[in-house]
């Protein structure tokens, strides 16, 4: 942690809604007038899409499982260098994983390729993580930490499943049984190294499906906003201020001590409500710890790096 430079690291599949996140974070950067630089963890896997699948190939002659849940698909030792060198000086080296043509198309290289790495923006207030490590620990490496905020985007397992069965389906043309082994190949990976990280998280985002998701292989047609909820789970620090929060949005309830539920169409909301304290604090103390008391209006404001 830094309070001088803070990291907010966001941990969680984008099919989980680190989207919304995301979205509900550059309005309040906005807001607030600041610059987060962005860091995408697809960036520090280890090898791009034609090594990886040659790699996974090897593995599975060799009988072990190679994937970018686990830490032997993944340079989680330069992420911990770049959170440490960020906490330290507000500086670091970042590069992108180009997921799609539109991606490659802007860098001028084929898809499943890394863009060379760069040095960020010196000038920025936040860094902020989005991937699936933000929390992990594996041997002498601890990225838990380092950020000043950490949130999970942590699923429910039938439903992330079914998003991620209908993009491969969908989006990428892969057969629905080569979906399934996929998912059931990864599955001891993603229980060791990804679900441990919500217990290590700050806050806890969870869509819990009000329809029936039991076979997430059979399914059609994804849960709509209006067929959810939204699970928001506090630690201990982190606990807010309840009853503003149980007024100002519509349907919210607490189920626990330490846990907010709302209803998922109020979802963006209900992040922005809880989240704007946080980063106007982490902010204010960052820029009081720099001298820094006007920021320009030329400045710039948001996400900075974000390829979409």
């Amino acid at each position: 942690m830094s309070a001088k430079h803070p990291i907010v690291a966001i941990t969680g599949a984008m099919e989980s809604g680190s989207v919304s996140v995301i979205q509900a974070l550059e309005r309040i950067f906005y807001r607030e007038r600041v610059k987060a630089v962005y860091i995408d963890g697809s960036a520090f896997r280890r090898y791009d899409r034609v090594a990886m699948r040659e790699e996974v190939r090897k593995a599975q002659e060799a009988g072990r499982v190679l994937g970018h849940f686990g830490p032997e698909g993944n340079h989680l030792e330069k992420l911990e260098s770049l959170f440490f060198e960020y906490a330290a000086v507000g500086k670091g080296s970042y590069r992108h994983y180009l997921h799609t043509p539109g991606q490659a198309a802007k860098y001028g290289q084929d898809v499943g390729t890394f863009t060379p790495w760069e040095p960020m923006d010196p000038d920025s207030d936040l860094l902020l993580y989005r991937g699936l490590h933000g929390a992990a620990v594996a041997d002498d490496i601890d990225l838990s930490q380092y950020p000043d905020l950490s949130i999970g985007i942590s699923p429910n397992a039938n439903l992330e499943w079914m998003a991620k069965i209908q993009h491969e389906v969908k989006n990428r043309g892969v057969a629905l049984e080569e979906a399934k082994t996929g998912l059931l190949k990864r599955l001891h990976d993603y229980v060791h190294h990804i679900t441990p990280q919500f217990m290590r998280t700050h806050i806890n985002f969870q869509l819990i499906p009000l329809v029936d998701t039991s076979d997430p292989f059979g399914a059609e047609v994804l849960p709509t906003p209006d067929e959810c909820y939204l699970v928001i789970r506090f630690a201990p620090k982190f606990l807010p201020d309840f009853p503003p929060l149980l007024s100002d949005i519509p349907g919210a309830f607490m189920s626990r001590r330490n846990t907010l539920v709302v209803p998922s169409s109020k979802m963006l909301m209900a992040i922005e409500l809880v989240l704007m304290p946080i980063i106007h604090d982490l902010i204010d103390t960052s820029r009081q710890l720099r001298g820094i008391t006007d920021v320009p209006e030329d400045r710039g404001a948001g996400v900075l790096g974000l390829v979409e």
